[in-house]
């Protein structure tokens, strides 16, 4: 196979890396999580003082509004580096991969707000399990009638973190052991922001993975479409390739 590291990225298994998340979200969407989800909300749940995490200015003012505008800046500098990267500057040989990645961050941070509308699924904390006034249904269930429809489906502070996923893509052809820092980032911050707001009553554990699932087919779907350039057969070749390589390769 002809490749230069300009011209081609690196082998990625799509199948694999698609086929793996879909697999869990279907596995979602047949198993119902609600017995996880009240076990863990439980472990952070007191009847007398309600949530641990409710009242804590550090995972209110700190790790969701300060994390949240911090990731927000990471968008903004994406932004200005594509705007750059349209001029005659030395940002212009990573147009294309800063394009992906406003464009990666973008669908991933902005399908959260039409998803919980859609959804209506209610946060811990508005539960009469836990204290409120709501009533729980599984996702696909229709929900109970109510003046006030949750707004809790997928995690969207998870969303903060885990669409940084963003920047491994963004990364991997180019600077590839940055780029493994960058997934281990972004699944660093995704998970403690995930547990931050369980600890709240925000959210249940599966709002997060859902966020979790959905935010890396966004990001590795927009790098297939965007950024990824596969090695190609040299013209007048015909090296037979073995089946571990192929799959490899494609």
């Amino acid at each position: 196979m002809s490749c230069s590291t300009s011209k081609c990225s690196r082998p990625f298994n799509f199948h694999v890396g698609m086929g793996i998340p879909l697999a869990l979200m279907l596995l979602l969407l047949v198993n119902d999580p609600t017995r996880i989800d009240f076990a863990i909300a439980n472990f952070f749940y007191s009847p007398e003082t309600g949530f641990i995490g409710r009242h804590s200015w550090f995972l209110e003012d700190v790790l969701h509004d300060r994390a949240k505008q911090a990731v927000i800046a990471i968008g903004v500098l994406a932004i200005l580096g594509f705007g750059l990267s349209l001029l005659p500057t030395k940002l212009k040989v990573w147009r294309r991969s800063l394009g992906y990645l406003v464009l990666a961050l973008a669908l991933s941070t902005s399908i959260v707000t039409p998803l919980k509308a859609l959804t209506a699924v209610h946060c811990p904390w508005s539960l009469s399990e836990f204290g409120g006034s709501e009533i729980h249904t599984p996702l696909l269930s229709e929900r109970e009638p109510t003046l006030k429809p949750g707004r809790c489906w997928p995690g969207g502070h998870a969303s903060a973190g885990f669409s940084l996923i963003a920047l491994y893509f963004f990364l991997r052809d180019r600077r590839p052991r940055a780029a493994a820092w960058a997934l281990g980032l972004a699944l660093g911050l995704g998970t403690v922001f995930s547990i931050g707001r369980m600890m709240q009553g925000a959210h249940f554990l599966s709002h997060n993975l859902w966020t979790l699932l959905f935010d890396w087919v966004i990001c590795l779907a927009t790098y297939r479409l965007v950024l990824y350039r596969p090695a190609v057969k040299p013209a007048g070749t015909d090296i037979p390739v073995s089946g571990a390589a192929q799959e490899l390769v494609e």
